[in-house]
This record gives structure tokens, C-alpha cells and sequence, in this order.
């Protein structure tokens, strides 16, 4: 267990302010990077490691464990650094080679502390990308799919007290035109997760698909419900890995996971770089 300090606040007690720990996570960064702000943020989830290297070359990076809130990369394909990269237009991205996942068992303001980060150190925009099972037959392994909408089946949220926010659009409209824009065949479908970090049963990706669902994983919307509070406008990107349990003929893997993730990588890291510069 990561012990409590200025670097490492407890997050999961109630009496620390987790906007507070955000705001003091962007302040480091600010001064690790030179830049007073960013402008927009990109979580890298399994699967979109490699892709990243083509968004540009790096003005910064620094180490989670280094940033008040953040942790060591927990899961295998993730890296445990941040980095800042500049745009032609003078623009800044902040890329989490990383997220918290709800199973890590760290709590749901862990999960959102990089969006709230992200909100804190001036971005307007936040991509969210993960690696997912694909429902529809059609979504070979190495496929991009748009997140259009989500489903969240973790029985939790961020937000605490009377905070209500709409998630009608949750995944911009803008944001998913402008991607198709850059990509006429990019399909869009439900982002459903679960608990994890065991995979879904065929019985329950079965389910996924009768309650609206087409894509079955363990992140994001949690992320996605943090942003929105925060005002971020999000664009969901998920890679589909493998067939859905039930739908794939073979057992799942996770090395499955990364192995797509790196045979996809220049068409996600091309379709990143161009995303990230329209936005």
C-alpha cells in the first residue's frame, strides 16, 4: 500500500478535498514542464501505448510517483509517466501514459484524480481511450471504434452530495464529427463497463448487448462522469482487442490486449495526432 504523503495524499479519506490534491498535482506539473497550462489531455488506456509516440515529441515527462495524487503504473502495457507535448499552434497536450482503474481497489477518486488533474491544469478537452471486447462482428481486433454513449455497471460514481450533472451528450457530438472528419470509416458504439478486473462471462456480454451495449470493458465511464462535472468536453476512443467472452472462440488474454495494441498502433498513433491537432 502507497503510504500517505504530500506526494501521495489518501485520497479514499474523506476528510481530504480530492479538487484540492488536483489543483496541487497541476501545480507540478506546471513547474515540471515549463507550462503554466495545457490545453488539452489524453489518457492512454491498454492497447494505446505506442500510439502515443506519434503524437510528437515530448517537451516533458515526468514520473507519477513524482505527482501529488498519482501512483506507479499497476497494470502491464501502461507506462507510469505523464508527459507534455506542444502543438505547432503553441497549444499543449498532457498525456497520462496511465490510468486507475476501478479494480485496483483505490477508490473512485483515484479513478477520476487525472481528469480532475487535467481540469485543474487548464484543459478544455480530454480524450479517453481504452482497449474493450467488441460485440459486433464486423469490429475485427485492431478496429477504433467512437464512443457514442456509455453504460456504467460498476454501481458507483464520482460526483458526492447533491451534485447533478447531464449526461445526455457525455461524448461530445462535436468531437466524434470532428474524428470522423479526419476518418470517414470510423464506426461509433455503447461503451459498456463492468467491475472487473476478472473478464465478463458470455452470459454477461450477452446482457451488454440486450441493454444497448457494443463494446464490454473495465474503464472510462467513471472518467467520462468526472470530466463532465468538470467541464470537459470528452471524446471516447476505444480499440477493440478481441471478440467479447462468448463471442471470441478463444480464451481471453490480456498479452492479447497488448500484442493488438502494438500491431494497431501507427493507424491509432496516426489517428491521435490528427484528432489532437483539429480539437
Amino acid at each position: 500500500m502507497t503510504s500517505t504523503s504530500p506526494t501521495h495524499p489518501d485520497l479514499a479519506d474523506p476528510a481530504t478535498d480530492p479538487q484540492e490534491v488536483a489543483r496541487a498535482a497541476a501545480t507540478v506539473i506546471a513547474q515540471r514542464t515549463g507550462a503554466p497550462r495545457h490545453d488539452i489531455a489524453l489518457v492512454l488506456g491498454s492497447g494505446w501505448k505506442t500510439a502515443a509516440d506519434l503524437l510528437g515529441e515530448s517537451a516533458a515527462e515526468i514520473e507519477n510517483t513524482e505527482v501529488p495524487g498519482f501512483v506507479a503504473a499497476a497494470v502491464e502495457g501502461h507506462s507510469g509517466t505523464m508527459r507534455s507535448v506542444p502543438l505547432a499552434d503553441g497549444r499543449r497536450v498532457l498525456v497520462f501514459g496511465t490510468r486507475t482503474h476501478y479494480y485496483e481497489g483505490r477508490g473512485v477518486r483515484a479513478v477520476v484524480h487525472a481528469v480532475r488533474t487535467a481540469a485543474a491544469a487548464g484543459c478544455s478537452t480530454i480524450v479517453l481511450t481504452n482497449g474493450c471486447g467488441g460485440l459486433r462482428p464486423e469490429w475485427a481486433p485492431g478496429t477504433p471504434v467512437l464512443i457514442k454513449d456509455h453504460i456504467n455497471l460498476t454501481a458507483d460514481s464520482p460526483l458526492e452530495g447533491a451534485t447533478f450533472v447531464d449526461l445526455t451528450d457525455a461524448y461530445a457530438p462535436r468531437l466524434r464529427e470532428l474524428a470522423r472528419e479526419v476518418d470517414p470509416s470510423l464506426d461509433e458504439g455503447v461503451y459498456v463497463q463492468f467491475r472487473g478486473p476478472h473478464y465478463e462471462t458470455p452470459a454477461e456480454v450477452a446482457m451488454a448487448g440486450l441493454i444497448g451495449g457494443d463494446l464490454v470493458g473495465m474503464s472510462t465511464t467513471l472518467e467520462t462522469i468526472a470530466a463532465r462535472e468538470a467541464g470537459l468536453d470528452v471524446l471516447g476512443i476505444s480499440l477493440v482487442t478481441n471478440p467479447a467472452a462468448g463471442i471470441s472462440q478463444t480464451p481471453l488474454d490480456h498479452q492479447e490486449v497488448i500484442e493488438v495494441g502494438r500491431a494497431a498502433a501507427e493507424r491509432c498513433g496516426e489517428l491521435l495526432a490528427r484528432i489532437v491537432e483539429k480539437i
